[in-house]
């Protein structure tokens, strides 16, 4: 007898893009955010995560400055965001056409030790990670600056026996860990609860960060 067809009846949808060009645009992103990390006027004035000293959290209107590197990213993460939120509304282009995005967008600069605490992002319904550089991890620290998010099915391990205890991902209570690559882009839910796991390695890691809320042009 066959065995019982598999379905997910509950699943938590997450995008994962490359900037084809990131060998070219990231070098010149480097150098904007290292200038506005410089400047001293740029920082997070009200930051609310648990971080350290070895994190620069940025201002949250990055997406707005009038950088032709900063507008280029901007330009693909909307390209991608938009592309993942019509498949899966089943949005035509004109409907896509219609949102309007409003957004949160910020740099983190984080040197050796530097983390960021589990926090999720209400007011949202996407957010987006976008990696400039990863920085140089020291070989035997493989949690180095890995960006975890938390598996929403908690009450999924109040039982673990031999029936489940060999279940992976998207089936098992694990936590989905990633060490992301230069011009990787991963979209999330905002829901979802998310860490950075302290940096142990030389150099910076730097990644883009945002928040977006929509309205629909000429909705009821």
């Amino acid at each position: 007898m066959p065995a019982p067809d598999v379905m997910m009846m509950f699943a938590v949808p997450f995008g994962f893009a490359r900037m084809p060009t990131h060998a070219q645009l990231n070098p010149a992103l480097k150098r904007f955010v290292f200038e506005l990390e410089k400047s001293g006027t740029a920082a997070n004035p009200r930051p609310l995560t648990a971080r350290n000293a070895a994190v620069f959290e940025s201002h949250f209107n990055l997406f707005r400055e009038n950088d032709p590197a900063v507008q280029e990213l901007k330009a693909f993460c909307w390209n991608q965001l938009l592309g993942l939120i019509g498949r899966l509304n089943g949005y035509d282009l004109p409907t896509l056409n219609r949102l309007q995005i409003y957004n949160d967008s910020w740099v983190h600069i984080t040197r050796r030790g530097g983390f960021f605490g589990l926090h999720n992002h209400p007011n949202a319904s996407w957010s987006g990670v976008y990696c400039v550089d990863p920085g140089e991890s020291d070989s035997d620290k493989k949690d180095s600056g890995v960006l975890s998010f938390v598996n929403p099915m908690l009450t999924s391990a109040m039982h673990v026996d031999a029936g489940v205890a060999r279940m992976p991902l998207p089936y098992g209570s694990q936590v989905a860990s990633m060490r992301l690559e230069a011009g990787q882009l991963v979209i999330f839910p905002s829901w979802v609860l998310h860490d950075v796991r302290a940096f142990e390695g030389n150099g910076e890691r730097i990644t883009v960060s945002f928040n977006c809320w929509f309205t629909l042009a000429d909705a009821a």
